[in-house]
């Protein structure tokens, strides 16, 4: 699991920098979470690290100065427990 912010904060419109890591996220096939504080991307190891990868790149290429984030690992749940 990773949990990101990036900033310069906007409060009105999304800024690009947000536009581009939720993009690479959604398109790496993670479960997205959006919180008031920030975004949380769920999935496969390789998905979560492929993703963050992303992220960085191509957030800090649309003007991010700033990319806080942080990499969890979650032991597989029981069966049948959160599906």
């Amino acid at each position: 699991m990773v949990e990101f912010t990036t900033e310069p904060f906007e409060l009105v419109n999304f800024p690009d920098h947000a536009v581009a890591a939720r993009r690479a996220v959604d398109e790496a096939g993670l479960a997205v979470s959006v919180g008031p504080f920030g975004t949380s991307a769920e999935g496969a190891a390789d998905q979560v690290l492929t993703a963050v990868d992303r992220l960085l790149r191509e957030s800090l290429e649309a003007g991010a100065s700033r990319i806080s984030f942080q990499v969890s690992v979650v032991p597989d749940a029981p069966e049948g427990v959160g599906t």
